[in-house]
């Protein structure tokens, strides 16, 4: 090597061992193929950026709040206020909130997924930025056509959504703070956003179980929210993320989650007995046994079945929420 090269390597050595220290200095180790998402095409990079995934529980919740209303039928289905709360739930706001964290985490993204489009390098910070402020009128803009009310809680999102990932709160360095402002964003507002879309009356009054049975879910969805943190438990712990899996460890974690899961779904059971519904609180008691039965592998080998028990014992949540929101539909229509 000549001296020209040894003087040009050890001018750049005091900013790699700096960078090394910050747990930042990660792009050598990813292969080149993986980091970039250049040669996709324009659609499909808005696609990864909006990440589709995570719309269906938004989605879902605000199906459960429409067929809590009482005023929802198999013929809304088609109706132009469903379609609108389908693309305000999925690509608009959640794609907005999916964009905002992005945004915000890119160094950690570094780390934990260096492929995302904006550590990737195939969208620069000026696009990303264009794009959420377009999406966020959007959000407003369609929330307000079904009902302004929704515009106020689409913005509200929005705002969870800076919390959660924005210096200097930043949420999600906050323990529990994290997983329980993104399940609030995640259940109680498109929950009650359905009820509002379709529910002719509003009212505290007969918003109230719906908003117990979407709180206590809430409690259920912090949980796994935190499954979904054993991922990036290391990078977690390299830029100071205090996750509960990165502060526990793995397994500690996976039992804190299962305890919220299964406790918010059985105080939802409890509930219905509370209106009156026994046979409504036993299904959704007995949705909790698979999850249960699950959870045993998920505490013995958290980092090896999280994605497999999210994607398994998820849909037996989501099918007791539905189950708690027919329950609330049969309480409003013939009363307690």
């Amino acid at each position: 090597m000549s001296d020209s090269s040894q003087h040009n390597d050890s001018a750049f050595e005091p900013r790699k061992r700096c960078d090394e220290q910050n747990g930042l200095n990660v792009r050598k180790q990813v292969a080149p193929g993986k980091r970039t998402a250049a040669h996709l095409s324009s659609v499909a990079l808005l696609i990864r950026f909006l990440k589709p995934v995570t719309w269906i529980p938004v989605i879902w919740s605000f199906l459960c709040g429409a067929v809590a209303s009482g005023s929802f039928g198999w013929q809304d289905i088609a109706g132009m206020k469903f379609l609108l709360g389908m693309l305000l739930t999925g690509p608009l706001a959640s794609g907005t909130c999916q964009m905002l964290n992005d945004y915000f985490d890119r160094d950690l993204d570094e780390i934990n997924e260096p492929w995302r489009p904006i550590p990737g390098g195939a969208i620069s910070l000026r696009n990303a930025t264009v794009l959420i402020a377009i999406w966020s009128l959007l959000s407003v803009a369609v929330g307000y056509l079904i009902h302004p009310l929704i515009a106020l809680y689409v913005i509200i999102g929005i705002v969870n959504a800076h919390l959660y990932s924005a210096n200097p709160v930043k949420l999600k360095k906050r323990l529990w703070a994290g997983n329980v402002i993104v399940a609030v964003s995640y259940l109680i507002i498109p929950w009650i956003a359905g009820e509002i879309a379709f529910r002719p009356v509003i009212s505290l009054e007969n918003l109230t179980p719906s908003l117990i049975v979407a709180g206590l879910f809430t409690i259920a969805s912090t949980g796994t929210m935190t499954i979904n943190d054993f991922k990036s438990i290391e990078g977690d712990r390299q830029v100071g993320i205090r996750t509960l899996p990165a502060v526990f460890g793995a397994s500690k974690a996976a039992f804190i989650a299962a305890v919220l899961i299964d406790s918010g779904q059985l105080m939802a059971a409890l509930y219905m007995l509370l209106l009156g519904l026994p046979g409504y609180a036993l299904v959704v008691a007995l949705l909790v046994v698979p999850q249960l039965l699950l959870q045993f592998s998920l505490v013995r080998s958290p980092k090896t079945m999280d994605i497999r028990y999210n994607a398994i014992a998820q849909n037996f949540l989501v099918a007791g929420m539905l189950v708690c929101a027919f329950a609330i539909r049969t309480v409003q229509t013939i009363g307690p």
